[in-house]
């Protein structure tokens, strides 16, 4: 064991960290020795680099090698339960469990197989360990590389790892194990609500809500409640209307500032404070220097949409997001331009969903220029048709989106709340900042 640092933890070198025997930690073999031309369907799983997550597991990438090779590469094997660690960046020494989705595994050159000591060392704890900062700045230390770093399993052995015993490992993982599993459930509950929304979006801005309240049958069921239209059968309430007939006034597009007025001053959105459920996040935007008539003539106002007007690629064209209410004066990029709401005539977030819907994303792609960006003008945009239900029937849809809408925003919330909570854990738990030595006292009692 190597000398204690300032942390109440024992430092440990990684090779301190393994089973006794001389093949508990490897690095897989040399290239020549595994080709790959011998990988096969089925058979002994490879770790590789692709596998290998920042203490996850990611499945994706399969390659197998038959059990007659593996004979000769068996001292380079992997069983789960030990710990995967990655030779080279990004980022260097990254490590995760191998997970029991086969029985055997054989790491291969890029990666290194880790198997504990398990009377001392819990591999909860250890992996979560070597990805801390402290374990992980030492290793990009003593890594190699300009452009791509790596680093050797004989270095890497050297570098120092923090533990507590094993009782207060164990309950470190415990604690942290148990945000993992919030985290995971958060992140499920976050998909499905997204297939709910799609799926539910789709129907609404389709269908509609009939007197009832409740959504209308398809055509197909009830044919004389639709009508043919330029964009397909849509219920005989609603009409096919041209975007830019339902605007108060026309499209605007953004303003232009030279790089040395960018900095300080007022809110300058652009399309990287565009956030990704459709509305714009104010603390991702810019500043630049704006006068008084910047402001009155560019400036944003809730429930305004921002379309991107010139993008790298055809399918970022035309990209809405809903303007929420700006908590200082604020100015949008030219690279877009801002479009309101006819009052009595459309709601933005109808405009804003409608402009998502594939028929309008496809007419978005058909007005399009290409040269070195793609790119529409207030022409293109202002041409796009709509198939508007009558107002009432929209209140009635935007309600029904808020209400999905709120609660996927409030499961992203917490999402981002347990990730915040577990990284402070980590950093305070995996350096003895704060200890659960009292939960184990407690539990002993």
């Amino acid at each position: 064991m190597s000398e204690p640092t300032h942390s109440p933890f024992s430092r440990y070198q990684l090779a301190e960290l393994a089973a006794p025997g001389s093949d508990t930690f490897v690095d897989g073999p040399f290239g020549s020795s595994l080709k790959s031309h011998e990988y096969v369907d089925a058979g002994v799983r490879l770790i590789q680099l692709q596998n290998i997550g920042e203490g996850e597991w990611r499945d994706e990438n399969k390659k197998f090698i038959t059990p007659r090779k593996f004979k000769t590469l068996e001292r380079h094997g992997a069983v789960p339960g030990d710990i995967a660690i990655a030779k080279m960046a990004d980022p260097v020494a990254r490590a995760c469990l191998v997970p029991p989705v086969s029985e055997q595994f054989v790491v291969v050159a890029d990666c290194m197989r880790l198997r504990l000591d398990e009377s001392r060392f819990d591999s909860g704890y250890v992996v979560r360990s070597i990805n801390s900062p402290y374990t992980r700045r030492e290793a990009e230390n003593k890594a190699i590389g300009s452009t791509r770093v790596r680093i050797n399993l004989s270095v890497l052995k050297t570098v120092g790892c923090l533990a507590p015993a094993l009782p207060e490992q164990r309950e470190i993982t415990r604690i942290l194990d148990t945000l993992d599993t919030a985290i995971h459930e958060t992140e499920a509950i976050i998909a499905k609500l997204r297939a709910v929304k799609e799926g539910l979006l789709h129907d609404l801005l389709t269908r509609g809500i009939d007197d009832n309240g409740e959504l209308r049958p398809p055509q197909s069921e009830a044919p004389h409640l639709y009508k043919e239209s330029p964009l397909g059968w849509i219920p005989k309430t609603w009409n096919v209307v041209a975007l830019g007939t339902v605007l108060s006034e026309p499209p605007r597009n953004g303003l232009y500032k030279p790089p040395h007025l960018i900095g300080r001053g007022a809110l300058l959105v652009g399309q990287t404070a565009f956030a990704e459920e459709g509305s714009v996040k104010f603390e991702m935007a810019r500043r630049a220097q704006v006068g008084k008539a910047d402001i009155a003539g560019f400036g944003l106002q809730a429930c305004d949409l921002l379309v991107s007007r010139v993008f790298a690629t055809l399918e970022g064209v035309g990209r809405p997001v809903i303007v929420p209410d700006p908590p200082e004066p604020a100015v949008y990029e030219s690279n877009m331009m801002r479009m309101r709401a006819k009052a009595g005539v459309v709601t933005s977030t109808m405009m804003f969903n409608l402009l998502k819907l594939p028929v309008s994303r496809a007419a978005v792609r058909s007005r399009a220029f290409l040269s070195n960006q793609a790119s529409i003008n207030r022409q293109g945009i202002c041409s796009i048709e709509l198939a508007l239900p009558p107002w009432d029937e929209q209140v009635a849809i935007d309600t029904r989106v808020k209400a999905l809408t709120d609660r996927l925003e409030h499961e992203v919330e917490m999402h981002s709340k347990y990730r915040a909570e577990k990284t402070g854990l980590m950093d305070d738990l995996l350096t003895g900042r704060v200890r659960v030595t009292p939960l184990l006292e407690s539990a002993a009692k």
